[in-house]
């Protein structure tokens, strides 16, 4: 079993910046992808930014140029760097650790963020 422990969300004002930590207990695979994901009220899950063991990234429309995902495998954590926030950001952020050989996924408890305008 994995543990995907997340820290660093809270309330910030519009334009302001956060940054997002989850550590993971530990890594079952060498090849995997670490992602964030984000819930607002009355909406789905969606993805945010994704980034392999390899260090390829992936990064919703709306957050390009403004988040930065990054990772320390020595650490197994991965980073959510988020500049100039928007109220729409606000939404409950999910950590996720994912492979595919064999398949399994693991979900952090989520982190609120909070915009205010």
């Amino acid at each position: 079993q994995v543990q995907l422990v997340e820290s660093g969300g809270g309330l910030v004002q519009a334009g302001g910046s956060l940054r997002l930590s989850c550590a993971a207990s530990r890594i079952i695979f060498r090849f995997n992808t670490m992602g964030w994901y984000r819930q607002a009220p009355g909406k789905q899950r969606e993805l945010v930014a994704a980034i392999t063991s390899g260090g390829s990234t992936n990064y919703a429309d709306s957050v390009k140029a403004r988040f930065t995902i990054s990772r320390d495998n020595a650490k197994n954590t991965v980073y959510l760097q988020m500049n100039s926030l928007k109220s729409e950001d606000t939404a409950v952020y999910y950590c996720r650790l994912s492979g595919t050989v064999p398949p399994y996924v693991y979900w952090g408890q989520g982190t609120q963020v909070t915009v205010s305008s």
